[in-house]
């Protein structure tokens, strides 16, 4: 793990937001906020009624996504990436490059063509929630208290109304079979990478059984008082009660992502990153952090943090010396498996994918996994050195499972760089995955055997009570460019996929997510998946919103 400085700043904000700040301060906002209401689930939207009847102004339609410019008041429409007359407007009329999307109440940038995240505007936003559901106090001076976004315990400050109110709301979303943990996350700028992993990892039945557990208890943790940083495990916890707690309105996961930023000071903007990089980095980081919280290596020289016990694999690579036949393998631990899309592509430049692209047909996962445990030539320069020959040689590679992970995660290879023109280009190749997915003929018992005829006999990698069955339960997809693109992910919950895309959480059918651009696919162990189904139902909440049960068997 590569140092990491204890000096932190935090990143700028989008600079067209600074602008339009410098020259109108919070008057647009304050006009905003007298337009918000509360709908029946205590969610802000824009009222309205108020705005007669919200219709684009160049197509004079009330279809797709609306958005209220802050400088003119305009209102437009965008139904596609071609058919955008938001982005017009903004081409149109200089300056005029921030918005409020009218059914999330939320700011959006048309210039980074993403939600920007501004405490000003959330904080208007966020007090009108709390005039509307009677959650918030005024002090002494009379000035309104804002209280802090719900936790597990925050009704216990609140006054009898209050609570009276919530419960009124948690019901309706119990009564409507919403699985617990379904909570929108609201993009705060660019982060759209981060909140698609994020609903991944907090449906992770290990990751989920760990927190909700208080296995790592924010109370007594010593990195608080001993690091000047944040602690990354902690702000994953807050995160993990505020999904749990019942709540629906979106959660804003600003701390984690400043925790995020000290620990990862690369990555420390509001540029839009690569999901897969985000993903990589925060197990690293909590890895980092629980390791040393006093975690022994166990004598096998497994880390028992709970990344590795969820997450680490062990990939097992073959090198046979093609002139006498000798073998020798090297282990090497991982937390995910990235793989090369099962297409015609091989030998071909990188650089002419845009012309391939068009004549890609359809990948498979299976032969995904398949290309993956192919034997590999290697080519004339990359001749190694055999032990039996005492000399270089032409020889063979082939990769192979030795270990599986409890949480599979496969990475598919959508970005291809070309080192010769220093070109980079997306792979819109679509792929198919099963729900359902045995990794048993991917196992090195399984390929050694194949290599060697199925001989019947005692192989030291074989397994006998290993779990290979693995069930789907979260597919992070990517969709528009490389330079620019957004990231959704869908939930399987109970059998019925859930997108969440940002802060909106909606049912989908399972065709929808067979025809998205997987990037990342998230598998668990069968046997888990299905326990995990059965404990986060959707079921009446407890008074304390703490109705998480254990996983027996999980990490």
């Amino acid at each position: 793990m590569s140092s990491i400085k204890s000096s932190y700043s935090i990143p700028t904000e989008c600079k067209h937001l600074q602008n339009y700040k410098l020259k109108h301060g919070l008057k647009g906002y304050n006009l905003i906020r007298d337009s918000v209401k509360i709908d029946s689930f205590g969610k802000s939207v824009i009222d309205k009624s108020k705005l007669q009847v919200p219709r684009c102004s160049f197509c004079s339609g009330c279809q797709g996504r609306l958005f209220l410019c802050l400088i003119c008041s305009s209102m437009s429409c965008s139904l596609s990436p071609e058919s955008n007359h938001t982005l017009l407007h903004s081409q149109s009329f200089s300056g005029h490059e921030i918005y409020v999307e009218l059914e999330m109440a939320e700011l959006y940038c048309m210039v980074c063509s993403d939600q920007v995240y501004d405490p000003d505007f959330d904080k208007a936003v966020v007090s009108k929630q709390a005039v509307g559901l009677g959650l918030s106090r005024r002090n002494e001076d009379g000035e309104l208290r804002l209280s802090k976004r719900k936790r597990l315990n925050f009704g216990l400050d609140l006054e009898l109304k209050s609570i009276k109110r919530f419960i009124s709301l948690r019901d309706q979303y119990s009564k409507s079979c919403i699985p617990l943990g379904l909570r929108g996350l609201n993009n705060l700028g660019n982060t759209c990478f981060m909140n698609s992993v994020l609903q991944a990892l907090l449906h992770a039945p290990p990751l989920r059984n760990y927190f909700l557990s208080d296995r790592h208890n924010r109370a007594m943790c010593r990195k608080r008082s001993s690091d000047r940083r944040l602690c990354l495990p902690c702000d994953v916890d807050v995160i993990f009660s505020a999904v749990f707690s019942g709540d629906r309105t979106p959660y804003s996961p600003a701390q984690f992502l400043y925790s995020w930023w000290q620990h990862s000071e690369n990555l420390a903007n509001y540029e839009q990153h690569d999901a897969h990089e985000f993903f990589i980095s925060m197990l690293d980081r909590i890895h980092e952090t629980e390791g040393k919280a006093g975690h022994v290596i166990r004598d096998n020289g497994d880390c028992p943090c709970i990344i590795h016990r969820a997450f680490s694999g062990l990939l097992r690579s073959d090198v046979t010396c093609t002139s006498c036949g000798f073998t020798s393998s090297t282990y090497d631990p991982c937390v995910d498996i990235s793989l090369d899309l099962d297409t015609s592509t091989s030998g071909r430049d990188p650089g002419k994918l845009s012309k391939l692209n068009e004549s890609i047909g359809t990948s498979t996962l299976v032969g995904c996994l398949d290309l993956f445990t192919r034997p590999e030539k290697l080519g004339s320069c990359q001749k190694l050195y055999c032990e039996n020959c005492q000399e270089k040689q032409d020889s063979l590679k082939q990769l192979s499972i030795k270990k599986l992970p409890v949480v599979l995660c496969l990475h598919i290879k959508r970005f291809a760089h070309s080192p010769v023109k220093k070109l980079s280009r997306k792979i819109d190749a679509h792929l198919e995955f099963p729900f359902s997915l045995d990794m048993k003929p991917y196992l090195s018992s399984s390929i050694v055997r194949r290599r060697l005829g199925n001989r019947m006999f005692a192989f030291q990698d074989d397994d006998i009570d290993i779990n290979t069955e693995f069930e789907v339960f979260a597919v992070v997809t990517h969709s528009g460019m490389l330079e620019s693109g957004h990231y959704v992910t869908y939930l399987r919950l109970q059998n019925q996929w859930f997108k969440c895309d940002d802060a909106w959480i909606t049912k989908v059918n399972e065709e929808v997510v067979r025809a998205s651009q997987c990037y990342l696919v998230y598998y668990v162990q069968k046997v888990l998946y299905h326990k995990g189904s059965e404990d986060v139902s959707c079921q009446p909440l407890s008074s304390h919103a703490d109705a998480f049960v254990p996983i027996a068997g999980c990490c």
